[in-house]
């Protein structure tokens, strides 16, 4: 049994008439996979929102259409560019016997504690936020953890091969470099006074700059004087 439950209705509307149906507080979507023909459906916004907040792309969820259960991880969620607003769900069909790829958010932790952070004040940088990982759906982790304790030096740096999976779950690509960065640190008072001499740097050439046209421009109109002098001596 999933943690997670959504009842969803089915839908005949497609198409434009797609937005009514947004209009009356329901959410589109499609249930694929499981060597069944799609399912268009439609679930009431609110509960399905707090159902995707928990569950993500990695938790299944029982799926109740008609009375019966559908097991089913979201694949997909299309938002809405201007009010950010769900506009239409995929999800995938499951077997609860079969191992399934998911994707899943990695998660640093204990860093506060690490000697990098109370006695160095250093920052960290995290370069990979989630991963896919294969299991079966009874066995998918909410999230993958990275214990930072033992950060020290602004060298050192947490990879992939730091994450302990629990047990049944794998890397789904089985050709992973486990060598990957997760974790770097970095001085941010360092950072921020290299950018301040850079600015600074930046803004005395610009006046420079500013200087060397003025002088040009100074230069030229004592010539275009002389010659206006010249001209008149001339003609007289």
């Amino acid at each position: 049994m999933a943690e997670y439950k959504l009842t969803l209705e089915k839908r005949e509307v497609t198409g434009k008439k797609l937005k009514s149906l947004r209009e009356k507080g329901l959410i589109p979507s499609v249930i694929f996979g499981g060597g069944k023909e799609p399912f268009l459906m439609a679930s009431e916004y609110v509960a399905t929102e707090k159902v995707l907040l928990g569950a993500g792309y990695h938790s299944p969820i029982d799926l109740m259409v008609d009375g019966k259960k559908r097991l089913a991880i979201v694949e997909n969620v299309d938002i809405d560019p201007v009010t950010r607003q769900i506009i239409n769900i995929e999800f995938r069909a499951i077997s609860a016997r079969e191992a399934v790829v998911a994707t899943t958010p990695v998660v640093i932790v204990n860093f506060e504690e690490s000697e990098a952070s109370k006695i160095y004040h250093f920052a960290m940088n995290q370069s990979i936020d989630e991963i896919d990982v294969k299991a079966k759906p009874a066995d998918l982790p909410k999230e993958l953890t990275i214990d930072a304790t033992k950060m020290v030096e602004i060298e050192d740096k947490l990879t992939l091969a730091d994450i302990i999976l629990p047990e049944g779950v794998e890397f789904a690509d089985k050709e992973l470099d486990l060598e990957q960065v997760v974790v770097s640190l970095y001085d941010p008072v360092a950072e921020a006074e290299k950018r301040e001499a850079e600015e600074a740097a930046a803004a005395e050439a610009a006046a420079e700059d500013t200087e060397g046209a003025e002088g040009e421009g100074s230069e030229a109109t004592d010539d275009t004087e002389e010659k206006s002098e010249e001209s008149t001596e001339s003609a007289e």
